[in-house]
C-alpha cells in the first residue's frame, strides 16, 4: 500500500504538471515534485499509470483494519476521478453530471428555478420598493460593506473567534497558524492554500465590495473548522502519525473536494448555531465595521432568506456549462435567483467558467456534510466529535450517504 501510495502522489504531481491549479496542495517530499516537472510524463503514459494503480489496489488482499480498508477505497475513488480529469485534459468535454460523478463521486439533481420563486416573494417583502428585486437588495446590502480599512480588524475578529470556538472541540496541532493576504482579480472570494506543517495562507478577493456577513463565513470556511482545520487533520493524523503520503498531496478535482467545500460550509452553522452568529456580528463585528448594530437583526433575517436560493446557483451552471442557455441569459438568471449585480453575476459566472461542475460541491457537499453528521447525535458534542472524524479519515461522499442512512 505504502509503495502504491507514493506512486499515486508522483502520479498527481505529474497530473498537476499538465493542468495549472490541479494540485491544490502539497508538502510532501520536495524531490518527488522537482521530478515530475524534470522528467514529465506524456498524456498517453499518465493515462496508462492512473489504470495500472487502480488494478495494483484491486488486487490487494484485504484487510481486517477498517482503517486500512477505507485508505484503499479512497485512493481509488481518487484514481478515478483522476481518469475523468485526464479525459477532460486530453480535450473531452463532458454533461455536467456525468463530469460530476466522474470528479467527485456524486449525482447532482437539480431544482427547476421555479421552485425558488417561493423564496423570491418573501425576499419581496423584506425589501420593499420600486425598480427589480435584484437592484433593491443590492442597494439594501451595499449600506453593509465594510470600510476598506475596516477590513483587516474585522476579519481578524471574526477568524479568532471561529478558532476559538472550534479549539473548544478539536485540539488543534501545537504551533498551528496562517497567514491572511487581501486579494485582486480572482473568480472567487475566498481561498486557503495549505503550506504543510500546519500552516495555511488565506486570501480574501476584495475585487468587489466585501459585506459584513462574509467575514464569520470565509473565517470559518476558509479557516476553522473549514479547510485549515481539515488540511491540518490529515496531515497530523494520517500524514504523519500512520506515515501514508496520499494525503501530503490533494489534487483539486477529486471526491476529497465534496468533503472539503461541504465541512466548510457545513461548519458555519456548527461554529455559530441559531442565533449565536448574529449575536457576535452585532456585538463584535458591528462595532468594528463601523456599521450599526441596530440593522443586525434585519440584515441577518434577510441572509437567511438569501440562503433558501442557493440551489439556484447550480441549476443555472449545470444549464450554462451543458450549453441550454447562452451567456447572456446566465448573466440574466444569476441575477434573479442569486439577486445580485451583474457585476456580482459575472464573477459567478466566471468561476462557471473555471472550475465547471465544481461548482456543485458547496450546496450538495453541504446537505450531505450535515446529514451525515447531525445522524451521529443531537447534542453539540456529538456533531463537533463527528466533524472530528470526518476531518481526519479517509472519508469519501459514499461514506457520507451510508452512514446518514440515504
Amino acid at each position: 500500500m505504502d509503495a502504491i501510495a507514493e506512486d499515486y502522489v508522483k502520479l498527481t504531481l505529474a497530473m498537476g504538471e499538465k493542468e495549472a491549479g490541479y494540485v491544490d496542495a502539497y508538502y510532501g517530499d520536495p524531490a518527488w515534485a522537482e521530478a515530475a516537472k524534470t522528467d514529465p510524463r506524456s498524456l498517453v503514459e499518465l493515462g496508462n499509470d492512473i489504470i495500472r494503480l487502480m488494478e495494483r489496489i484491486d488486487v490487494l488482499p484485504i484487510s481486517d483494519d477498517p482503517m486500512v480498508e477505507a485508505r484503499k477505497r479512497f485512493l481509488l475513488a481518487q484514481l478515478e476521478a483522476a481518469q475523468t480529469r485526464h479525459a477532460m485534459i486530453s480535450g473531452e468535454t463532458l454533461p455536467f453530471v456525468t463530469e460530476a460523478k466522474g470528479l467527485f463521486g456524486v449525482t447532482p439533481v437539480f431544482k427547476p428555478l421555479s421552485d425558488y420563486d417561493a423564496a423570491l416573494a418573501k425576499i419581496t417583502a423584506l425589501v420593499p420598493g420600486e425598480g427589480p428585486l435584484h437592484e433593491r437588495v443590492e442597494a439594501y446590502q451595499e449600506r453593509f460593506t465594510i470600510a476598506t480599512d475596516r477590513l483587516k480588524p474585522v476579519f481578524d475578529a471574526a477568524i479568532a473567534e471561529c478558532k476559538n470556538r472550534t479549539a473548544k472541540h478539536i485540539t488543534l496541532p501545537t504551533g498551528e497558524n496562517f497567514q491572511m493576504e487581501f486579494v485582486t482579480g480572482k473568480s472567487w472570494s475566498g481561498y486557503n492554500y495549505y503550506q504543510g506543517g500546519f500552516q495555511s495562507l488565506i486570501q480574501i478577493n476584495t475585487d468587489l465590495p466585501i459585506r459584513i456577513s462574509r467575514a464569520v463565513d470565509l473565517g470559518c470556511h476558509e479557516g476553522y473548522p473549514g479547510h485549515h482545520v481539515f488540511n491540518m487533520l490529515l496531515e497530523q493524523r494520517l500524514t504523519r502519525e500512520r506515515g501514508w503520503p496520499e494525503f501530503s498531496i490533494y489534487p483539486l478535482y477529486s471526491p476529497q473536494s465534496l468533503i472539503a467545500e461541504g465541512s466548510a460550509n457545513y461548519g458555519i452553522d456548527l461554529a455559530f448555531p441559531g442565533e449565536e452568529r448574529l449575536i457576535f456580528e452585532r456585538d463584535v463585528l458591528y462595532p468594528l465595521a463601523g456599521l450599526d448594530p441596530a440593522k443586525a437583526a434585519d440584515y441577518f433575517e434577510l441572509q437567511q432568506a438569501l440562503g433558501e436560493l442557493e440551489g439556484a446557483r447550480f441549476t443555472i451552471a449545470q444549464a450554462y456549462l451543458d450549453k441550454n442557455i447562452s451567456s447572456e441569459e446566465a448573466l440574466t438568471l444569476i441575477q434573479k435567483y442569486q439577486l445580485v449585480s451583474r457585476e456580482r453575476a459575472g464573477q459567478s459566472l466566471s468561476f462557471n467558467d473555471q472550475y465547471r461542475s465544481y461548482v456543485i460541491n458547496y450546496g450538495l457537499g453541504q446537505d450531505m456534510v450535515k446529514s451525515w453528521v447531525e445522524a451521529q447525535g443531537d447534542a453539540p458534542v456529538w456533531r463537533w466529535k463527528a466533524m472530528e472524524k470526518l476531518l481526519s479519515e479517509p472519508m469519501l461522499p459514499r461514506d457520507l450517504m451510508q452512514g446518514a442512512g440515504q
